[in-house]
C-alpha cells in the first residue's frame, strides 16, 4: 500500500545518520521545528510490501501539519525499506524500529512526543506508543482492518489512555467503516474518530466523490492538535 509524493518543499530538512535498531541502521529524515517547540513528532509509514516508505503522500501531508505547527518531525524507513538495513519482519521488528525512533527523539530533542502513523504505520505507531509515558498523543490515519491477506487487531487500545485521533475514509477498502468503527469505539478515552466522506484508504476520492481528500485529513488533524496540545501555526 503506497502512494508516494513526487516532490517535497518541506523546510529545514536533514538526514539522520545515527538511528540504529536491532536490524541495523534505519534511514531517517528530520524536518526542523521552532526553537521553542513544545513537542516533537514521529510519523510512521504504510506497509513495505505495498511499496510504503517515509515519502508516502499521506505521511508527507501529516508531516506538513506537524511542521506547520512548529514541531520537529522525524520520519524513517522501517527495516528493509529504502536504505534501511535488515529485512521486513511482518510487524514484529517494525514495532522495535518505532521504539528506536522514539528513543532517538527523546534523547536528541528531549521533548514530549506526538506519534502518528498511516495504515500499517498506524498499527505500528499505536502498538509502540500506547502506554509509553513519553508519548502524549497518538494519531491513526487509515487504520487497517484487513489488507492483502493481513489482519490487524487492536485489543490493546482498550487500555491506551493517551489522547487519540483516528481519521479514515468512509470508502476505505482496507478498513471498512462497519468493521473499524465498532473496533475503535472500544478504545479507552480520550479519543476522537473522524470519517472523511467519500475518501478511500489513501484519502483519494471515489467515482461517486472524486478529488483528493488529503486536505480534509489535514483539516481533521490540525484542530485536534491545536485543541489538545495548545499549538499555534507558524507565521
Amino acid at each position: 500500500m503506497s502512494n508516494d509524493a513526487s516532490s517535497s518543499t518541506a523546510p529545514v530538512i536533514r538526514s539522520i545518520d545515527d538511528l540504529r535498531g536491532s536490524a541495523g541502521k534505519l534511514e531517517a529524515v528530520l524536518n526542523g521545528g521552532r526553537d521553542d517547540a513544545r513537542y516533537a513528532a514521529l510519523v510512521c509509514h504504510p506497509h513495505p510490501l505495498g511499496g510504503g516508505t517515509m515519502h508516502n503522500k499521506v505521511v508527507y501531508h501529516a508531516m506538513k501539519v506537524f511542521s506547520g505547527l512548529g514541531l520537529p518531525v522525524l520520519r524513517f524507513n522501517f527495516r528493509g525499506v529504502g536504505l534501511s538495513e535488515g529485512v521486513h519482519d511482518h510487524g514484529r521488528g517494525e514495532i522495535d524500529d518505532a521504539r528506536v525512533a522514539l528513543d532517538w527523539l527523546d534523547s536528541m530533542l528531549q521533548l514530549p512526543i506526538l506519534l502518528a502513523g498511516f495504515s500499517f504505520g498506524s498499527f505500528i505507531g499505536l502498538s509502540a506508543g500506547c502506554g509509553d509515558p513519553r508519548v502524549k498523543g497518538l494519531v491513526g490515519l487509515g487504520v487497517p482492518y484487513r489488507a492483502e491477506g493481513r489482519s490487524y487487531t487492536y485489543e490493546f487500545l482498550e487500555h491506551c489512555t493517551q489522547p487519540k485521533l483516528f481519521v479514515s475514509g468512509t470508502e476505505d477498502q482496507f478498513g471498512p467503516k462497519e468493521q473499524v468503527e465498532p473496533m475503535l469505539e472500544q478504545a479507552a478515552e480520550p479519543k476522537e474518530i473522524v470519517w472523511i466522506e467519500g475518501a478511500e484508504h489513501f484519502f483519494q476520492g471515489t467515482p461517486s466523490s472524486p478529488g483528493a481528500k488529503l486536505n480534509q485529513m489535514q483539516d481533521a488533524l490540525r484542530p485536534w492538535l491545536k485543541q489538545n496540545f495548545h499549538l499555534e501555526e507558524t507565521v
